[in-house]
């Protein structure tokens, strides 16, 4: 969306000018970062910039996928902000996926910036969840859950259409 997106493109211009772009007037995320997360107000700005824009391009993915002759009975969308954003309005189901927070840092290589703070706690997220589970095993471990949760997925949607 970031670096697509011209009228986000100019926006992000207008807003903070030339610094947020690189050498070849791709948007620098860092840059952008550096912004955003020592200030609450230009956070919520860009939020309001993108989380709308975000929205219509993954409900109009849905809407191509729905149309297509022979459409999956399934479409996963990974969405970091699901319940900061109140998005889980737009799913069926949510599959929240944690890990221990030293897990998760290990396993990343992005500037933690403040923004565990910004976000739910993870035992909300799961208790909120249709499914959760904490990835502190191997792989194996889990893409066996992920088969058991897509079989129930499966099941459901196959439930709701024979009941339709």
């Amino acid at each position: 969306m970031l670096r697509g997106d011209e009228a986000v493109k100019a926006a992000l211009r207008e807003r903070w000018g030339d610094r947020v772009f690189d050498d070849i007037g791709q948007v620098f995320r860092p840059a952008i970062a550096d912004i955003v997360f020592s200030d609450p107000a230009e956070l919520a700005w860009l939020e309001g910039l993108l989380h709308p824009r975000v929205e219509l391009a993954y409900l109009r993915w849905r809407e191509e996928l729905a149309a297509e002759p022979k459409h999956p009975s399934i479409c996963v969308t990974e969405v970091p902000l699901l319940y900061e954003v109140e998005a889980d309005r737009l799913f069926d189901a949510v599959v929240v996926i944690t890990a221990p927070a030293e897990t998760r840092w290990g396993r990343t290589q992005v500037r933690a910036d403040g923004r565990e703070s910004r976000l739910i706690a993870d035992e909300e997220k799961v208790r909120r969840a249709d499914f959760a589970y904490v990835n502190e095993g191997s792989l194996k471990e889990l893409d066996k859950w992920v088969i058991g949760v897509l079989a129930g997925l499966r099941g459901r949607a196959g439930a709701s259409a024979s009941s339709s």
